[in-house]
């Protein structure tokens, strides 16, 4: 290697490094924030289950019958209201307001949960 091929690759070495480190760093955009999360609720053997569920603000609440009878998922202030769900059936809501949510079963009102949005 002549002294000039050494004296370039002296020069060229530290420019690719810095290169490479900068190509590698990451960068945050807001398209890179995670989604509001989703939650799911399982209706079985006459429950809610949770019974209580803790989300954040825009997250969507899934509901799915996992039970042999129809059920129904009704707010008590009347935010939502689902048809009546057989069983594997869903309902869906997305919570856009930080609030409590009291819910229950219109066919078996006894069956209650809710819905705590921060």
């Amino acid at each position: 290697m002549t002294r000039k091929s050494v004296w370039v690759a002296g020069l060229a070495m530290p420019a690719m490094i810095a290169m490479l480190l900068l190509a590698g760093s990451p960068s945050v955009t807001a398209n890179d924030q995670p989604s509001a999360a989703n939650a799911e609720v399982k209706i079985d053997n006459l429950s809610f289950g949770p019974p209580t569920l803790t989300i954040p603000v825009g997250a969507t609440v899934t509901w799915t019958n996992r039970d042999d009878i129809p059920h129904t998922v009704v707010s008590t202030d009347g935010v939502f209201k689902s048809k009546v769900r057989d069983t594997d059936e869903k309902f869906s809501y997305t919570f856009t307001k930080a609030g409590t949510y009291p819910y229950y079963c219109s066919v078996h009102p006894k069956m209650t949960g809710k819905v705590v949005v921060q």
